[in-house]
């Protein structure tokens, strides 16, 4: 096995500018306060706005030269991600790096303010629009990048079911609608790779494994007396979570359409340890399918990215 890529391999980020959706708590926080350490201007874009500020202060606890911003960002709301991309468009004429890390995970039944399934709605077409509504000042950034942070969840139970991509007549599994939200989040992540051949930014995808942080509060069995413990022992700290994203980010030998996370083999799949470049299922790399989420993407959010 190769060396363990850590925090200390994050190269210097001065003069390069960060956006981190969800990077209040667990992996988003982590990616923000390595970025910031190693002299990033980090957009901390988050829905509560409070909880971004508290980030920053603990970032800054620690790194008092951090450069900071917290935004409000509710990927839910197809007009706050409008509202927050011009923000940043305005204050930020380059983005070095677009992270799009914030997700739900698990959830009951709900929909977003634009009637979509929670999950699928955050997770993927709100960074969908948030990329689109970004790319222009992507890419005036030499060398930038855009990171989807995906999951082992894109495995289980997952497709995207054009039919019923909303789950309003199918009976309600959110296992499933997580798998299809990160499934889609590596479509896109591929797809968007292979139309900015020939430009300056690279589309990468990372997953954490199984890390123990908040957005494991909706796991089937996760309020069981023991549970929270037994988590703390086979799981990955936020840290060590977050590494992967960081890897695809910053790892100056990384390629587009390249996919990190951690490699330690449990039932059949990478899910602590350390990241290396890991593969992802054959359905993610349907062109076809990736093909014609983007276009449905584009009618859902009115988000046309034009490359």
């Amino acid at each position: 096995m190769s060396q363990k890529w850590t925090e200390s391999n994050v190269p210097d980020q001065s003069g390069r500018t960060a956006i981190v959706t969800g990077a209040n708590t667990g992996l988003g926080y982590e990616t923000a306060r390595v970025l910031a350490a190693r002299g990033a201007r980090v957009v901390i874009a988050v829905r509560d706005t409070a909880k971004g500020d508290q980030a920053a202060a603990r970032i800054r606890a620690a790194a008092p030269k951090a450069d900071l911003q917290v935004l409000e960002l509710d990927l839910g709301s197809l007009q706050s991600v409008r509202t927050a991309a011009e923000r940043i468009k305005t204050d930020h004429p380059r983005i070095d790096l677009l992270i799009n890390n914030a997700g739900v995970m698990y959830p009951p039944k709900q929909t977003t303010a634009d009637g979509f399934e929670l999950q699928f709605g955050t997770n993927h077409l709100g960074h969908f629009a948030l990329t689109g509504l970004l790319l222009e000042n992507v890419l005036a950034a030499d060398n930038s990048r855009i990171v989807a942070v995906a999951s082992i969840a894109h495995r289980i139970q997952a497709e995207i079911d054009f039919d019923d991509l909303q789950w309003e007549r199918r009976p309600y599994n959110r296992v499933a609608a997580y798998g299809q939200s990160k499934l889609a989040n590596l479509m896109f992540s591929y797809e968007l790779n292979r139309r900015l051949a020939g430009k300056p930014t690279l589309s990468v995808a990372a997953h954490p494994g199984i890390s123990n942080t908040e957005l494991m509060r909706h796991t089937p069995g996760s309020s069981l007396p023991g549970v929270g413990a037994l988590t703390g022992l086979v799981t990955n700290s936020p840290l060590v979570g977050a590494l992967a994203t960081l890897r695809a980010a910053t790892d100056p030998a990384v390629r587009g359409g390249q996919y990190y996370g951690p490699a330690f083999p449990i039932a059949s799949f990478g899910l602590v340890g350390h990241p290396q470049l890991v593969t992802s299922s054959e359905q993610s790399h349907d062109a076809a399918v990736a093909r014609r989420l983007w276009q449905v993407s584009e009618e859902l959010t009115d988000v046309h990215i034009d490359l």
